[in-house]
């Protein structure tokens, strides 16, 4: 396996997952574990699409929890290489397939309304001036609205979602009134949310949703999930989570 002079090969879950990282590149954050766990996924029959997919970390996590296929969008070029190799390395070229391309555009052979569930962990940041952007071109725009809005991100997760398909996103509570207004603009009815605080007491800094493809207005809400204990060690919620994956 080629890995560059600034890539490593770190494990996902115990010894069974493997993932090439780079930190002057892209290194996975918890938003994508927590994603891997809240979105619902078919089991055994239909399929799955993640868009903005990075290194390939929610995919490789999602074939822990279905036998479906898996495909997957990313337009930075060492992105896609770096995802395609850890899929190599895990042996998962049966299940999941990456596609080198942009979101707005979708890459050929993926099928308009035909996916029973969509991921996507987007840019988070509205793009700013130069100077307010991260000096690293692929930092930038795997954090900033460069390359894709996030009604860019939105729209594509509805045009790929059959009707009753899943969208699943993770995200940052600021934009949650932005995110369901351009769901139900895009024929997406939110279903699902939940907040996650990095310790108890303090702000939720991430916010986890789900929605379906042509749903009814039902929101259900689940209850706070909290992080770290105040020891600074991981909740037993979060323990679970990479228990469950």
């Amino acid at each position: 396996m080629h890995l560059y002079d600034d890539e490593r090969i770190d494990y996902i879950i115990e010894n069974e997952l493997r993932i090439i990282q780079s930190p002057t590149v892209f290194s996975f954050s918890l938003d994508a574990v927590l994603l891997a766990r809240f979105a619902w996924v078919p089991i055994k029959r239909g399929k799955i699409i993640d868009l903005c997919t990075g290194n390939g970390i929610i995919p490789l996590l999602l074939s822990r929890r279905s036998q479906v296929p898996i495909d997957a969008v990313e337009i930075q070029d060492r992105l896609y290489d770096m995802g395609t190799r850890s899929v190599d390395l895990n042996d998962l070229n049966d299940q999941l397939t990456l596609h080198h391309g942009d979101i707005r555009d979708l890459p050929a052979g993926l099928l308009k309304e035909s996916y029973d569930a969509v991921t996507c962990n987007p840019p988070y940041f509205q793009s700013k001036r130069n100077e307010q952007r991260n000096l690293n071109e692929h930092l930038t725009i795997a954090r900033h609205e460069v390359m894709c809005t996030l009604e860019d991100v939105i729209q594509s997760c509805s045009r790929l979602a059959k009707q009753g398909g899943k969208v699943s996103l993770v995200h940052r509570p600021e934009r949650l009134l932005d995110i369901v207004t351009l769901m139900r603009k895009y024929r997406v009815e939110p279903k699902r949310m939940q907040l996650v605080y990095p310790k108890d007491g303090k702000e939720a800094n991430t916010l986890l949703i789900e929605g379906i493809k042509d749903g009814k207005p039902d929101l259900k809400v689940l209850p706070p999930f909290i992080v770290y204990q105040k020891d600074n060690t991981y909740s037993d919620e979060m323990r679970n989570v990479y228990e469950e994956l």
